[in-house]
């Protein structure tokens, strides 16, 4: 037995061993009690000699059992038990001597003790050799002070020999239900750590499958992005060809109002270019080294800003950037963690219902690095879920409003970019999401 397992193992059996402790010294307080029937049919004329004595161990068994009823019984459980046990081997040693010595029949209540100690109570081994010695040294103390000696010095040695082999058996008894106890508690370990194990794996498992599901509706975005850009970049370059030669008309140059309105019409066919091209930045991805190329996060941030724009809407928000914003990484999959933080800052936000909505957007240059902050004036993450944002599947939001993926997934993202996604909170005044990339040598 490994030393840690071991007293693990006697930390755990504390509570196994007072619950069969109480229930032992009922039962021997009982047993105890059945005896004065046997008092009376074997000596009658004694009985009111021999009734005070098993009253008197029930009496101090009461006390055990009180103490171990305590809050130090836990701690006392083993030498409360060992004493409790001694109770009525010592009744029954002063009974012999009382009555007829080594000829008493009442050295069966010996053996009785004895098989139950081994077969039933978790006592150690060394606990139960030494109680079955115990137990031969009191009737053997019995036998010789009795007033008339030993009588009868065979009958005394095949009783000690019995005793002997009960208190034997007794202590293997003992060690092999100590062994059978450990190894079933060692098999409980193995059983808890393999389901520890399997529910991380089940943990890492469900992580992959939410980043697979975002890299698959990446790639379906990806897909159909591209074919809107296909489709629609003909008609929109038309489009914007004919408004550009209807501004150089000089009839628009006399009508204010069809002027405008060609200058709107040019800026929504160009705002259909940038939403599709962004679109196309976003979700569509080459393999090979094209995922660690140089890029600027500027454009990356204005492109998730214009996408997540239909969910900032009302809420002002500020872009604080140094001229350089040069970084290496995958440009695509940063604007996924940009649009997810920008949603979640503006949900928080409208929950909060704040007078003045704020958002603010923050690249500073660290090193080699450039740390990129979101903070917004929202109503702050609780205390108990700040440790639990970035796991899979953790979501505050409504049944049905979001799967919970987000964040673990953009956490994986700027993890895979040597850098930490990390998250700083006031509860019911703001929340700051943080996470750095690398700039260019």
């Amino acid at each position: 037995m490994n030393s840690p397992r071991l007293s693990l193992y006697h930390q755990e059996l504390g509570e196994f061993r007072l619950t069969y402790s109480k229930a032992g010294a009922v039962v021997s307080m009982v047993l105890v009690l059945f005896g004065l029937g046997l008092d009376f049919a074997l000596y009658r004329d004694s009985f009111g000699l021999l009734a005070p004595a098993r009253f008197i161990v029930v009496a101090l068994t009461l006390i055990i059992l009180r103490l171990l009823y305590s809050s130090n019984g836990l701690k006392w459980v083993r030498p409360l038990t060992l004493l409790w046990l001694a109770l009525p081997q010592v009744m029954i040693a002063w009974m012999i001597w009382a009555m007829d010595g080594v000829g008493s029949i009442y050295f069966v209540g010996l053996h009785l003790a004895l098989y139950a100690t081994g077969i039933i109570l978790p006592l150690a081994f060394f606990e139960s050799l030494a109680f079955g010695l115990f137990t031969y040294a009191v009737y053997a103390l019995a036998c010789f002070l009795h007033p008339e000696g030993l009588q009868d010095v065979y009958r005394f040695v095949g009783i000690s020999l019995f005793i002997l082999f009960s208190a034997t058996i007794s202590s293997f008894c003992t060690y092999f239900n100590e062994r059978g106890r450990f190894n079933l508690f060692n098999l409980q370990k193995q059983v808890a750590e393999k389901n520890t194990a399997l529910m991380e794996t089940n943990r890492t498992l469900a992580e992959v499958k939410g980043q697979l599901l975002q890299r698959e509706k990446m790639a379906a975005i990806g897909t159909l992005s591209a074919g809107l850009l296909h489709e629609l970049n003909n008609p929109v370059n038309y489009s914007l060809m004919a408004i550009n030669m209807g501004l150089t008309s000089p009839a628009v140059e006399g009508d204010a109002l069809l002027k405008e309105s060609l200058v709107d019409a040019r800026e929504g066919m160009q705002r259909i270019q940038n939403i599709v091209s962004d679109l196309k930045t976003f979700a569509y991805q080459k393999p090979g080294q094209d995922s660690q190329r140089l890029f600027l996060l500027e454009n990356a941030v204005r492109s998730a800003l214009r996408l997540a724009g239909h969910e900032l809407k009302g809420i002002e928000v500020k872009v604080d950037m140094p001229q350089d914003t040069h970084v290496i990484g995958d440009e695509p999959a940063i604007i996924g963690v940009l649009i997810n933080l920008f949603s979640n800052a503006a949900h928080a936000v409208l929950a909060a219902k704040r007078e003045a909505p704020r958002i603010d957007v923050r690249v500073a240059q660290n090193g080699q690095r450039l740390c990129i902050s979101v903070r917004d004036n929202g109503h702050g993450i609780a205390e108990e879920n700040r440790e639990r944002v970035f796991e899979p599947f953790f979501t505050t939001r409504d049944v049905g409003a979001g799967l919970g993926l987000g964040l673990s997934v953009s956490y994986g993202i700027v993890q895979r970019h040597g850098g930490t996604l990390a998250v700083e909170s006031e509860t019911g005044a703001w929340t700051e999401f943080t996470f750095d990339l690398p700039r260019p040598q």
